[in-house]
């Protein structure tokens, strides 16, 4: 019989503490007739909608077209790129304040994956956001010393009051596999947890099963349908995302072994090859060369 846990715990820092996400001003004001939006690879969007009706498009994977309309005051937030359009009076219009998002390792990044294309979410819906957009509204609207930079960080506080939202709200958002929902089911997200905090312990099903409260075959059973992947898969894909990082950075194989828990380079490299069908030197170096190229395109 599993034990219900009573002590509350931070399920988002160990994330984005090692996968960082910033946001970017970029227009605050009225948008008139259609406003294009393109998809540019590690990049998302958060929009704010102040005042004003609208309709949004995009298409899906499948090429239809949706269409949804916002009638009030709104968080349209897209974690990953995809191309959409607003729809707004051709005159009046509809006032708005919107950044850019950019995940640390673009589709690699955890929680771009786990995320749905698109959330729209009424303002008043989230606890607490009154006053972090008062001071974003603020900030958007003056032109005063250090204002861009400051209007980026609070857009990155409204992010992580979603990000809360979300994880509390994981079926209202439309997220039922995967890592937000695991994070979102109470005994799940004690396991999720540790394993993103300490990805260096030699974790044994048993343990991991421990921390939840749950025995072994029902741990077992509950991860699997709820991140639709067993335990062992998923502490291998988050060493290797967190490997991944670490090549980004410059570190050497060596040194992100001994960080993961692997015996030595390689061993780090067998398993960096077999999920990633590559080894880490040869990633690392396509990976800067993609960058690189990615980065000649945005400027």
């Amino acid at each position: 019989m599993s034990s219900v846990p009573q002590t509350p715990i931070d399920r988002l820092s160990a994330l984005l503490e090692r996968f960082r996400v910033r946001a970017h001003l970029f227009h605050a004001g009225r948008l008139c007739g259609l406003t294009h939006f393109d998809a540019k690879p590690g990049r998302g969007f958060l929009h704010v909608l102040r005042r004003g009706d609208m309709e949004l498009t995009h298409r899906r994977d499948d090429g239809v077209l949706v269409r949804i309309e916002v009638h009030e005051p709104t968080l349209l937030f897209y974690p990953r790129p995809l191309e959409h359009d607003f729809h707004n009076a051709p005159a009046d219009g509809s006032d708005f304040v919107c950044a850019s998002l950019d995940f640390e390792g673009g589709g690699t990044h955890p929680l771009v994956r786990a995320l749905p294309a698109l959330v729209v979410l009424p303002l008043q819906q989230v606890p607490g956001l009154d006053a972090s957009l008062s001071l974003l509204f603020a900030e958007a609207d003056q032109m005063r010393c250090g204002h861009r930079f400051l209007a980026d960080r609070l857009f990155e506080v409204v992010l992580l009051q979603l990000l809360r939202w979300l994880l509390d709200h994981a079926k209202e958002a439309g997220v039922s596999v995967g890592l937000m929902a695991g994070l979102s089911d109470t005994h799940l997200a004690l396991t999720l947890t540790a394993l993103h905090e300490q990805p260096r312990k030699a974790w044994r099903l048993q343990d991991m099963a421990a921390q939840a409260g749950m025995s072994r075959s029902a741990f077992a059973a509950k991860f699997k349908v709820v991140l639709g992947q067993t335990p062992a898969d998923y502490l291998a894909d988050w060493r290797m995302s967190l490997a991944q990082a670490h090549l980004r950075h410059g570190h050497p194989v060596k040194l992100i072994a001994s960080e993961l828990g692997y015996a030595n380079a390689s061993a780090l490299s067998r398993v960096f090859a077999q999920r990633l069908g590559a080894s880490p030197t040869a990633w690392k170096k396509e990976s800067l060369q993609t960058s690189s190229k990615t980065g000649k395109e945005l400027s």
